[in-house]
């Protein structure tokens, strides 16, 4: 997909899970063990790829209903997955094929890029670490580094002003409407990130992103040709 290039691109700014890295595998692990432990049925992989981006909670209502869960203790079961997970951080997780020379392409060119994303420092921090291939990310903020996460734009900004980049020569990157509304927001480019944690009931085609692209592969592709 091709537009008009309204303004040069200078950066691009990535979501974390489901988008620069398949982290569901070690989060559906960490769900399932709640799970198991309180006498459930644990949830197939294609329910934690539908629900991963809804975060902790979200992975406890699939499994357990709204109701089911308020009754056990939410808080309780939301911190014995985290707990979990914090200790089974980079198990399963991986960046997603073609991601890494994606990332490679990107420092060869020396464009900048970064993380926002909702995920909390305490476990964001220590997972990259765990990832030295993505070391010259140039900016990662968390759901905790600001008062306000997405969709909110001021993540965004704060990004952008980290990078020494304006918000209008961004392009954000991300697999949830709550990116792309966040994109939009601070005035970015957007484009959804399809090979990422959809839900079956979701359309991206509403969420008014500029771009779409399926594969790590078409966005690398699309990349190439903005930048040439």
């Amino acid at each position: 997909m091709i537009d008009n290039k309204p303004v040069p691109l200078r950066c691009v700014l990535f979501d974390l899970d489901g988008t620069l890295l398949d982290t569901a595998p070690d989060l559906g692990a960490a769900v399932n063990h709640v799970l198991v432990s309180e006498g459930f049925a644990p949830l197939s992989e294609a329910i934690i790829r539908q629900t991963t981006s809804h975060g902790a909670l979200g992975l406890l209502k699939a499994g357990l209903g709204d109701e089911l869960l308020e009754e056990l203790g939410a808080t309780r079961l939301r911190t014995a997955l985290l707990d979990f997970y914090a200790a089974h951080l980079c198990v399963g997780t991986r960046p997603y094929e073609g991601m890494l020379e994606l990332i490679e392409w990107l420092d060869e060119r020396a464009l900048p890029w970064g993380i926002v994303t909702n995920k909390p420092g305490f476990l964001t921090e220590p997972l990259l670490a765990a990832l030295p291939e993505l070391a010259s990310c140039g900016v990662t903020v968390s759901a905790d580094t600001l008062p306000v996460r997405k969709p909110d734009p001021a993540p965004m900004y704060f990004a952008c002003e980290q990078l020494g980049v304006d918000a209008a020569h961004c392009l954000y990157v991300g697999d949830h409407v709550r990116d792309i509304e966040a994109g939009r927001n601070a005035g970015m480019r957007t484009a959804v990130a399809g090979w990422g944690y959809l839900s079956e009931d979701e359309d991206p085609a509403d969420w008014g992103a500029d771009l779409h692209f399926d594969t790590v592969q078409a966005l690398h592709h699309w990349l190439r040709y903005e930048l040439s």
